[in-house]
């Protein structure tokens, strides 16, 4: 499985910009093949800083999901919204168990 973690910091006249198009793209990505779970949260510490987590399948879908055209939009959009520069992580998971 990869684990992808990401924010983008809005400007303050932008958050509400910034928040439908994150939750629009969540939305979508759920719907793709090998996502196995896609999510964006309002970060406690500041309320200006979208924070992303999401699951899937194995690196090749990943791939196609930031091959899609409107996750390229959608990046092209945060980053003209953002006060400051977006970041992406991944990583490579394994579970060892469910507690």
């Amino acid at each position: 499985m990869i684990v992808v973690t990401g924010s983008v910091t809005a400007r303050a006249d932008s958050f509400d910009e910034v928040r439908k198009l994150s939750l629009k793209h969540v939305r979508r990505s759920r719907t793709e093949p090998g996502c196995i779970s896609h999510a964006v949260h309002v970060d406690c510490e500041n309320p200006l800083r979208l924070v992303f987590f999401e699951q899937w399948a194995d690196r090749a879908v990943l791939l196609a999901h930031f091959a899609v055209p409107a996750s390229r939009d959608f990046v092209r959009a945060l980053q003209s919204l953002a006060d400051q520069a977006t970041s992406i992580e991944l990583y490579e998971a394994t579970r060892l168990e469910r507690l």
